[in-house]
Protein backbone atom coordinates (compact mmCIF):
# COMPACT_ATOMS: atom_id res chain seq x y z
CA UNK A 1 0.00 0.00 0.00
CA UNK A 2 1.59 3.35 -1.31
CA UNK A 3 0.68 6.49 -0.65
CA UNK A 4 3.73 8.57 -2.31
CA UNK A 5 3.32 12.22 -3.59
CA UNK A 6 4.92 13.54 -6.46
CA UNK A 7 7.26 15.50 -4.17
CA UNK A 8 7.85 16.03 -0.60
CA UNK A 9 7.00 20.32 -1.06
CA UNK A 10 4.37 22.65 -2.88
CA UNK A 11 6.21 25.64 -3.86
CA UNK A 12 4.93 28.48 -5.90
CA UNK A 13 2.77 26.73 -8.05
CA UNK A 14 4.58 23.31 -8.36
CA UNK A 15 6.18 20.24 -6.54
CA UNK A 16 9.50 20.98 -5.64
CA UNK A 17 11.71 18.04 -4.06
CA UNK A 18 15.15 18.45 -2.50
CA UNK A 19 16.46 15.15 -1.57
CA UNK A 20 18.95 16.70 0.50
CA UNK A 21 16.63 17.24 3.60
CA UNK A 22 16.25 14.41 6.44
CA UNK A 23 13.89 11.60 5.01
CA UNK A 24 10.52 11.40 6.75
CA UNK A 25 8.62 7.90 7.17
CA UNK A 26 4.97 7.87 6.59
CA UNK A 27 3.39 5.53 8.75
CA UNK A 28 0.26 3.56 8.49
CA UNK A 29 -0.91 3.01 12.02
CA UNK A 30 -2.66 -0.12 11.43
CA UNK A 31 -0.42 -2.05 10.11
CA UNK A 32 3.40 -0.79 10.76
CA UNK A 33 3.86 -0.06 6.67
CA UNK A 34 5.47 3.00 5.58
CA UNK A 35 3.45 4.17 2.96
CA UNK A 36 5.54 7.29 1.69
CA UNK A 37 8.80 8.91 2.42
CA UNK A 38 9.54 12.66 2.11
CA UNK A 39 11.63 14.75 2.66
CA UNK A 40 12.73 17.72 5.35
CA UNK A 41 12.82 21.41 4.33
CA UNK A 42 16.16 22.47 3.15
CA UNK A 43 16.87 26.27 3.71
CA UNK A 44 16.20 26.57 0.08
CA UNK A 45 13.44 25.29 0.18
CA UNK A 46 12.15 27.27 3.05
CA UNK A 47 13.24 30.49 1.12
CA UNK A 48 11.39 29.54 -2.14
CA UNK A 49 8.76 29.68 -0.41
CA UNK A 50 8.40 32.44 1.60
CA UNK A 51 9.74 34.50 -1.11
CA UNK A 52 7.17 33.12 -3.56
CA UNK A 53 4.80 34.03 -1.05
CA UNK A 54 5.88 37.37 -0.22
CA UNK A 55 6.07 37.89 -3.90
CA UNK A 56 1.99 36.36 -4.83
CA UNK A 57 0.46 38.46 -1.84
CA UNK A 58 0.84 41.92 -2.83
CA UNK A 59 -1.01 41.33 -6.36
CA UNK A 60 -3.17 38.76 -4.52
CA UNK A 61 -4.29 41.52 -1.42
CA UNK A 62 -5.16 44.08 -4.46
CA UNK A 63 -7.70 41.27 -5.72
CA UNK A 64 -11.30 42.31 -5.33
CA UNK A 65 -12.16 40.04 -2.78
CA UNK A 66 -15.29 38.56 -4.80
CA UNK A 67 -12.75 37.04 -7.21
CA UNK A 68 -10.36 35.88 -4.69
CA UNK A 69 -13.85 33.85 -3.54
CA UNK A 70 -14.58 32.38 -6.41
CA UNK A 71 -11.14 30.78 -6.32
CA UNK A 72 -12.12 29.04 -2.79
CA UNK A 73 -15.61 28.25 -3.74
CA UNK A 74 -14.10 26.45 -6.57
CA UNK A 75 -11.42 24.46 -4.46
CA UNK A 76 -14.48 23.72 -1.85
CA UNK A 77 -16.06 22.05 -4.50
CA UNK A 78 -13.74 20.06 -5.93
CA UNK A 79 -13.24 18.72 -2.21
CA UNK A 80 -16.06 17.54 -1.98
CA UNK A 81 -16.76 15.88 -5.51
CA UNK A 82 -13.29 13.67 -4.62
CA UNK A 83 -14.50 13.27 -0.89
CA UNK A 84 -13.36 9.50 -1.31
CA UNK A 85 -10.11 9.51 -2.53
CA UNK A 86 -9.14 12.27 -0.37
CA UNK A 87 -11.02 10.53 2.87
CA UNK A 88 -8.72 7.01 1.86
CA UNK A 89 -5.59 9.05 2.06
CA UNK A 90 -6.46 10.61 5.23
CA UNK A 91 -7.14 7.26 6.80
CA UNK A 92 -3.92 6.02 5.15
CA UNK A 93 -1.80 8.92 6.48
CA UNK A 94 -3.55 9.14 10.48
CA UNK A 95 -5.08 5.67 10.82
CA UNK A 96 -8.73 7.31 11.64
CA UNK A 97 -11.52 4.58 10.42
CA UNK A 98 -13.40 5.84 6.72
CA UNK A 99 -16.53 6.27 8.85
CA UNK A 100 -14.76 9.04 10.41
CA UNK A 101 -13.14 10.93 7.50
CA UNK A 102 -15.66 11.15 4.58
CA UNK A 103 -17.64 12.69 7.30
CA UNK A 104 -15.07 14.30 9.22
CA UNK A 105 -12.12 15.69 7.54
CA UNK A 106 -12.20 16.82 4.22
CA UNK A 107 -15.83 18.09 4.28
CA UNK A 108 -14.88 20.97 6.97
CA UNK A 109 -12.56 21.84 5.57
CA UNK A 110 -14.46 22.42 2.30
CA UNK A 111 -17.22 24.27 4.54
CA UNK A 112 -13.96 26.05 5.93
CA UNK A 113 -13.04 27.36 2.23
CA UNK A 114 -17.39 27.88 1.20
CA UNK A 115 -17.70 30.10 4.61
CA UNK A 116 -14.81 32.56 4.01
CA UNK A 117 -15.35 32.41 0.51
CA UNK A 118 -19.26 33.67 1.63
CA UNK A 119 -17.49 36.03 3.85
CA UNK A 120 -14.82 37.79 2.11
CA UNK A 121 -17.15 40.09 -0.10
CA UNK A 122 -18.72 41.77 2.84
CA UNK A 123 -15.69 42.01 5.05
CA UNK A 124 -15.40 46.45 4.82
CA UNK A 125 -14.86 49.69 6.75
CA UNK A 126 -16.54 52.18 8.38
CA UNK A 127 -16.73 56.01 8.40
CA UNK A 128 -16.66 58.10 11.66
CA UNK A 129 -18.45 61.52 11.42
CA UNK A 130 -16.20 64.34 12.98
CA UNK A 131 -18.45 67.11 12.52
CA UNK A 132 -16.81 68.50 9.01
CA UNK A 133 -14.03 65.89 9.13
CA UNK A 134 -14.25 62.35 9.42
CA UNK A 135 -12.61 59.04 9.50
CA UNK A 136 -12.85 56.07 7.24
CA UNK A 137 -10.94 52.75 8.19
CA UNK A 138 -9.75 49.89 5.78
CA UNK A 139 -9.05 46.14 6.71
CA UNK A 140 -5.86 45.20 5.20
CA UNK A 141 -4.78 41.88 4.93
CA UNK A 142 -1.44 41.35 7.03
CA UNK A 143 0.89 39.76 4.40
CA UNK A 144 2.57 35.89 4.65
CA UNK A 145 1.05 34.21 7.55
CA UNK A 146 2.96 30.68 8.45
CA UNK A 147 0.85 27.90 9.10
CA UNK A 148 2.08 25.17 11.59
CA UNK A 149 -0.34 21.84 11.89
CA UNK A 150 -1.42 19.44 14.02
CA UNK A 151 -1.25 15.59 13.31
CA UNK A 152 -4.65 14.87 14.59
CA UNK A 153 -6.61 16.58 11.86
CA UNK A 154 -4.13 17.31 9.17
CA UNK A 155 -6.11 18.03 6.29
CA UNK A 156 -8.64 19.79 8.16
CA UNK A 157 -6.36 22.49 10.06
CA UNK A 158 -5.02 23.17 6.28
CA UNK A 159 -7.85 24.37 5.46
CA UNK A 160 -9.41 26.19 8.38
CA UNK A 161 -6.07 27.94 8.18
CA UNK A 162 -5.27 28.20 4.60
CA UNK A 163 -9.35 29.44 3.93
CA UNK A 164 -9.70 32.64 6.16
CA UNK A 165 -5.76 33.75 5.52
CA UNK A 166 -6.28 33.45 1.49
CA UNK A 167 -10.21 34.76 1.27
CA UNK A 168 -9.13 38.24 3.19
CA UNK A 169 -5.76 38.46 0.94
CA UNK A 170 -2.87 36.86 2.59
CA UNK A 171 -0.61 34.18 1.60
CA UNK A 172 0.47 30.81 3.51
CA UNK A 173 3.14 28.75 3.89
CA UNK A 174 2.11 26.12 5.44
CA UNK A 175 3.76 23.31 8.17
CA UNK A 176 2.25 19.84 8.61
CA UNK A 177 2.76 18.06 11.02
CA UNK A 178 5.72 15.04 9.97
CA UNK A 179 3.16 12.58 11.91
CA UNK A 180 0.79 13.20 9.04
CA UNK A 181 2.36 14.91 6.09
CA UNK A 182 0.18 14.01 3.05
CA UNK A 183 -3.57 15.63 2.64
CA UNK A 184 -1.72 19.60 2.64
CA UNK A 185 0.02 18.44 -0.74
CA UNK A 186 -3.37 17.57 -1.92
CA UNK A 187 -4.99 21.06 -0.66
CA UNK A 188 -2.27 23.03 -2.45
CA UNK A 189 -2.83 20.91 -5.60
CA UNK A 190 -6.47 21.40 -5.67
CA UNK A 191 -6.43 25.28 -4.62
CA UNK A 192 -4.09 25.66 -8.11
CA UNK A 193 -6.05 23.69 -10.22
CA UNK A 194 -9.48 26.02 -8.88
CA UNK A 195 -7.15 29.10 -9.83
CA UNK A 196 -5.17 30.65 -7.24
CA UNK A 197 -2.12 32.13 -8.77
CA UNK A 198 1.14 30.33 -8.10
CA UNK A 199 2.99 31.13 -4.41
CA UNK A 200 -0.41 32.03 -1.95
CA UNK A 201 -0.15 28.69 -0.75
CA UNK A 202 3.09 27.02 -0.03
CA UNK A 203 3.33 23.78 1.73
CA UNK A 204 6.86 22.88 3.18
CA UNK A 205 7.94 19.53 5.13
CA UNK A 206 9.92 19.04 8.23
CA UNK A 207 10.42 18.90 12.06
CA UNK A 208 10.53 21.65 14.87
CA UNK A 209 13.98 23.40 13.00
CA UNK A 210 11.71 23.73 9.90
CA UNK A 211 9.06 25.45 11.85
CA UNK A 212 11.44 27.88 13.51
CA UNK A 213 12.82 29.22 10.46
CA UNK A 214 9.40 29.94 9.15
CA UNK A 215 8.37 31.91 12.32
CA UNK A 216 11.45 33.32 13.06
CA UNK A 217 11.75 35.10 9.10
CA UNK A 218 11.27 39.19 8.94
CA UNK A 219 9.13 38.51 5.75
CA UNK A 220 6.06 36.88 8.19
CA UNK A 221 3.31 38.78 9.32
CA UNK A 222 1.20 36.47 10.92
CA UNK A 223 1.77 32.54 12.97
CA UNK A 224 -1.03 30.72 13.20
CA UNK A 225 -0.32 27.49 15.32
CA UNK A 226 -1.88 23.74 16.58
CA UNK A 227 -0.58 21.68 18.94
CA UNK A 228 0.43 21.35 22.31
CA UNK A 229 1.07 23.35 25.14
CA UNK A 230 4.79 23.10 25.40
CA UNK A 231 5.06 23.41 21.32
CA UNK A 232 3.07 26.59 21.98
CA UNK A 233 4.80 28.36 24.41
CA UNK A 234 7.85 28.09 21.60
CA UNK A 235 6.03 29.63 18.71
CA UNK A 236 5.07 32.03 20.81
CA UNK A 237 8.18 32.76 22.30
CA UNK A 238 9.56 33.30 18.70
CA UNK A 239 7.08 34.98 17.29
CA UNK A 240 7.31 37.78 20.00
CA UNK A 241 10.54 38.47 18.83
CA UNK A 242 9.39 39.75 15.28
CA UNK A 243 5.93 41.25 17.31
CA UNK A 244 4.06 38.94 14.84
CA UNK A 245 0.69 38.48 15.23
CA UNK A 246 -0.32 34.93 16.37
CA UNK A 247 -2.98 32.14 16.73
CA UNK A 248 -2.57 29.49 19.07
CA UNK A 249 -4.74 26.72 19.36
CA UNK A 250 -3.25 24.34 22.20
CA UNK A 251 -4.39 21.15 24.19
CA UNK A 252 -6.84 21.36 26.80
CA UNK A 253 -8.07 19.19 30.04
CA UNK A 254 -11.66 19.68 29.18
CA UNK A 255 -14.93 18.98 31.55
CA UNK A 256 -18.01 17.53 30.77
CA UNK A 257 -20.25 18.12 33.55
CA UNK A 258 -23.26 16.11 33.53
CA UNK A 259 -26.20 16.30 36.28
CA UNK A 260 -28.73 13.85 37.25
CA UNK A 261 -31.33 15.11 35.63
CA UNK A 262 -29.53 14.84 32.14
CA UNK A 263 -30.84 12.41 29.20
CA UNK A 264 -28.42 9.03 29.97
CA UNK A 265 -28.30 7.88 26.38
CA UNK A 266 -27.49 11.12 25.27
CA UNK A 267 -24.94 12.42 28.12
CA UNK A 268 -23.43 8.67 27.55
CA UNK A 269 -23.56 9.04 23.94
CA UNK A 270 -21.36 12.39 24.77
CA UNK A 271 -19.20 11.33 26.89
CA UNK A 272 -18.06 8.65 24.25
CA UNK A 273 -17.81 11.20 21.41
CA UNK A 274 -15.78 13.38 23.53
CA UNK A 275 -13.78 10.52 24.53
CA UNK A 276 -13.22 7.61 21.80
CA UNK A 277 -14.06 10.14 18.61
CA UNK A 278 -10.39 9.71 16.04
CA UNK A 279 -9.40 7.05 19.27
CA UNK A 280 -9.70 9.93 21.60
CA UNK A 281 -6.41 12.07 19.72
CA UNK A 282 -8.81 15.36 19.58
CA UNK A 283 -7.76 18.76 21.49
CA UNK A 284 -11.30 19.77 22.60
CA UNK A 285 -12.24 16.16 24.25
CA UNK A 286 -14.06 16.22 27.37
CA UNK A 287 -11.80 13.93 29.53
CA UNK A 288 -12.69 15.19 32.75
CA UNK A 289 -16.67 12.95 33.16
CA UNK A 290 -17.83 14.95 36.44
CA UNK A 291 -20.96 12.83 37.11
CA UNK A 292 -23.46 14.00 39.75
CA UNK A 293 -23.90 11.32 42.16
CA UNK A 294 -27.51 10.27 41.63
CA UNK A 295 -26.62 8.91 38.37
CA UNK A 296 -23.25 8.13 38.67
CA UNK A 297 -24.04 4.01 38.82
CA UNK A 298 -26.47 4.02 36.06
CA UNK A 299 -24.15 6.13 33.75
CA UNK A 300 -21.13 3.73 34.27
CA UNK A 301 -23.21 0.68 33.72
CA UNK A 302 -24.39 2.28 30.40
CA UNK A 303 -20.99 3.50 29.64
CA UNK A 304 -19.17 0.24 29.92
CA UNK A 305 -22.60 -1.62 27.70
CA UNK A 306 -21.85 1.21 24.79
CA UNK A 307 -18.08 1.43 25.21
CA UNK A 308 -17.87 -2.16 25.06
CA UNK A 309 -19.56 -2.42 21.83
CA UNK A 310 -17.52 -0.29 19.91
CA UNK A 311 -15.78 -1.85 16.35
CA UNK A 312 -12.58 -1.84 16.44
CA UNK A 313 -10.35 -2.98 13.56
CA UNK A 314 -8.50 -2.14 10.34
CA UNK A 315 -9.75 1.65 9.28
CA UNK A 316 -9.94 0.96 5.43
CA UNK A 317 -13.51 -1.06 6.79
CA UNK A 318 -16.23 0.96 6.30
CA UNK A 319 -17.83 -0.67 9.30
CA UNK A 320 -15.09 0.16 11.84
CA UNK A 321 -15.60 2.55 14.10
CA UNK A 322 -12.78 2.79 15.97
CA UNK A 323 -9.08 2.78 14.83
CA UNK A 324 -5.42 2.82 15.86
CA UNK A 325 -3.67 5.64 17.77
CA UNK A 326 -1.63 8.11 15.16
CA UNK A 327 2.08 6.07 15.96
CA UNK A 328 3.72 3.91 18.38
CA UNK A 329 5.11 6.49 20.17
CA UNK A 330 1.53 7.72 21.25
CA UNK A 331 0.47 4.19 21.91
CA UNK A 332 2.81 4.06 24.10
CA UNK A 333 2.55 7.56 25.89
CA UNK A 334 -1.81 6.31 26.56
CA UNK A 335 -0.63 2.96 28.42
CA UNK A 336 1.96 5.09 29.98
CA UNK A 337 -1.17 7.02 31.47
CA UNK A 338 -3.34 4.33 31.75
CA UNK A 339 -0.78 2.76 34.15
CA UNK A 340 -0.32 5.68 36.41
CA UNK A 341 -4.00 5.84 36.62
CA UNK A 342 -4.44 2.14 37.79
CA UNK A 343 -1.27 2.46 40.36
CA UNK A 344 -3.02 5.89 41.88
CA UNK A 345 -5.88 3.84 42.80
CA UNK A 346 -8.67 4.99 40.05
CA UNK A 347 -10.94 1.97 39.13
CA UNK A 348 -10.90 0.33 35.50
CA UNK A 349 -14.43 -0.05 34.23
CA UNK A 350 -13.85 -0.79 30.80
CA UNK A 351 -10.79 -1.22 28.51
CA UNK A 352 -7.09 -1.00 29.62
CA UNK A 353 -5.26 -3.17 27.15
CA UNK A 354 -3.66 -2.75 23.70
CA UNK A 355 -5.80 -4.51 21.31
CA UNK A 356 -5.38 -5.66 17.80
CA UNK A 357 -2.05 -6.61 16.11
CA UNK A 358 -0.41 -5.51 14.45
CA UNK A 359 -1.16 -1.64 14.71
CA UNK A 360 -1.19 1.11 17.45
CA UNK A 361 -4.55 0.37 18.78
CA UNK A 362 -5.59 0.22 22.21
CA UNK A 363 -8.73 -0.06 23.64
CA UNK A 364 -11.59 2.23 24.31
CA UNK A 365 -10.84 2.79 28.24
CA UNK A 366 -12.56 4.10 31.00
CA UNK A 367 -11.75 4.87 34.82
CA UNK A 368 -13.92 5.82 37.71
CA UNK A 369 -13.46 7.53 41.44
CA UNK A 370 -11.00 9.56 39.45
CA UNK A 371 -9.75 12.23 41.97
CA UNK A 372 -8.90 15.88 40.96
CA UNK A 373 -5.40 15.35 42.23
CA UNK A 374 -4.66 12.19 40.10
CA UNK A 375 -2.61 12.40 36.78
CA UNK A 376 -5.00 10.85 34.85
CA UNK A 377 -7.00 13.98 35.35
CA UNK A 378 -4.73 16.86 35.38
CA UNK A 379 -2.38 15.83 32.28
CA UNK A 380 -3.71 15.84 28.58
CA UNK A 381 -3.68 11.56 27.46
CA UNK A 382 -4.63 12.13 23.84
CA UNK A 383 -5.71 8.50 23.67
CA UNK A 384 -9.52 6.73 24.42
CA UNK A 385 -9.10 6.97 27.98
CA UNK A 386 -12.11 8.94 30.21
CA UNK A 387 -12.12 9.93 33.39
CA UNK A 388 -14.81 9.79 35.10
CA UNK A 389 -15.28 12.01 38.49
CA UNK A 390 -17.99 12.44 41.56
CA UNK A 391 -19.85 15.45 42.46
CA UNK A 392 -22.38 16.05 44.78
CA UNK A 393 -23.51 20.21 43.79
CA UNK A 394 -23.40 23.21 41.01
CA UNK A 395 -21.27 25.25 42.75
CA UNK A 396 -18.20 22.85 43.60
CA UNK A 397 -17.86 21.05 40.06
CA UNK A 398 -18.01 24.60 38.78
CA UNK A 399 -15.16 25.28 41.02
CA UNK A 400 -13.31 21.48 40.38
CA UNK A 401 -14.15 22.21 36.57
CA UNK A 402 -12.41 25.52 36.56
CA UNK A 403 -9.05 24.09 38.40
CA UNK A 404 -6.77 23.37 35.41
CA UNK A 405 -4.49 25.47 33.71
CA UNK A 406 -6.22 24.71 30.68
CA UNK A 407 -9.10 26.53 29.28
CA UNK A 408 -10.11 24.72 26.06
CA UNK A 409 -13.61 23.42 25.77
CA UNK A 410 -16.14 22.54 28.56
CA UNK A 411 -19.49 21.00 28.21
CA UNK A 412 -22.86 20.37 30.15
CA UNK A 413 -25.44 18.23 30.31
CA UNK A 414 -28.91 19.12 31.92
CA UNK A 415 -32.61 19.31 31.46
CA UNK A 416 -32.68 22.68 33.15
CA UNK A 417 -31.82 24.41 30.39
CA UNK A 418 -31.58 27.88 33.20
CA UNK A 419 -29.10 25.78 35.01
CA UNK A 420 -27.13 24.79 31.82
CA UNK A 421 -26.62 28.69 30.92
CA UNK A 422 -25.84 29.56 34.03
CA UNK A 423 -23.26 27.21 34.46
CA UNK A 424 -21.42 27.42 31.38
CA UNK A 425 -21.22 30.96 31.72
CA UNK A 426 -19.32 30.11 34.87
CA UNK A 427 -16.96 27.77 32.98
CA UNK A 428 -13.46 29.20 31.73
CA UNK A 429 -13.05 27.78 28.73
CA UNK A 430 -13.24 29.29 25.29
CA UNK A 431 -15.66 26.80 23.29
CA UNK A 432 -18.63 25.42 25.10
CA UNK A 433 -21.18 23.19 24.87
CA UNK A 434 -25.30 22.80 26.47
CA UNK A 435 -26.56 19.15 25.68
CA UNK A 436 -24.19 18.49 23.16
CA UNK A 437 -20.53 17.94 22.36
CA UNK A 438 -16.96 18.10 19.96
CA UNK A 439 -20.22 19.77 17.41
CA UNK A 440 -17.14 22.46 15.75
CA UNK A 441 -19.28 24.04 12.39
CA UNK A 442 -16.92 26.49 10.63
CA UNK A 443 -19.60 29.16 11.12
CA UNK A 444 -19.01 29.40 14.99
CA UNK A 445 -15.34 30.75 16.69
CA UNK A 446 -13.16 27.90 18.27
CA UNK A 447 -10.68 28.54 20.61
CA UNK A 448 -9.50 28.69 23.84
CA UNK A 449 -8.44 30.17 27.37
CA UNK A 450 -5.90 30.45 29.83
CA UNK A 451 -2.80 27.80 28.80
CA UNK A 452 -5.02 26.60 25.81
CA UNK A 453 -4.42 29.33 23.45
CA UNK A 454 -4.95 32.50 21.93
CA UNK A 455 -7.04 34.29 19.43
CA UNK A 456 -9.71 32.37 17.70
CA UNK A 457 -10.54 30.04 14.49
CA UNK A 458 -13.55 30.10 12.39
CA UNK A 459 -16.54 32.08 12.58
CA UNK A 460 -16.57 35.99 11.61
CA UNK A 461 -13.66 36.27 14.75
CA UNK A 462 -11.29 34.74 12.55
CA UNK A 463 -11.43 38.19 10.38
CA UNK A 464 -9.90 39.88 13.08
CA UNK A 465 -6.61 37.45 13.28
CA UNK A 466 -6.48 37.58 9.34
CA UNK A 467 -6.68 41.55 9.05
CA UNK A 468 -5.58 44.84 10.28
CA UNK A 469 -7.42 48.47 10.95
CA UNK A 470 -5.67 51.26 9.11
CA UNK A 471 -7.57 54.51 10.01
CA UNK A 472 -7.47 57.59 7.97
CA UNK A 473 -8.68 60.74 9.09
CA UNK A 474 -9.53 62.95 6.68
CA UNK A 475 -9.05 66.91 6.89
CA UNK A 476 -11.90 69.35 5.00
CA UNK A 477 -10.51 72.39 5.94
CA UNK A 478 -7.23 74.59 6.53
CA UNK A 479 -5.45 73.58 9.41
CA UNK A 480 -5.28 75.00 12.39
CA UNK A 481 -1.76 74.92 14.38
CA UNK A 482 -0.84 77.26 16.96
CA UNK A 483 2.49 78.37 15.91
Amino acid sequence: MKAQPEASHFVDGRYLEDAAGAEIEVIFPATGEVIARLHEATPAVIEAALASAARAQAEWGRMRPVERSRILRRAADMIRDRNEALSLLETLDTGKPLQETTVADWPSGADALEFFAGLAPSVTGETIPLGQDFVYTLREPLGVCVGIGAWNYPSQIACWKAAPALALGNAMVFKPSEVTPLGALKLAEILIEAGLPAGLFNVVQGRGAVGGALVTDPRVAKVSLTGSVPTGRKVYAAAAEGVRHVTMELGGKSPLVIFDDADLESAVGAAMLGNFYSAGQVCSNGTRVFVQRGLKDRFLKRLAERSEAIRMGDPLDPETQMGPLVSQAQLDKVLGYIGKAKAEGARLVCGGEASVSPGCYVQPTVFADVTDGMTLACEEVFGPVMAVLDFDTEEEVIARANGTDFGLAAGVFTADLARGHRVVAQLQAGTCWINAYNLTPVESPFGGSKMSGVGRENGKAAIEHYTQVKSVYVGMGPVDAPY
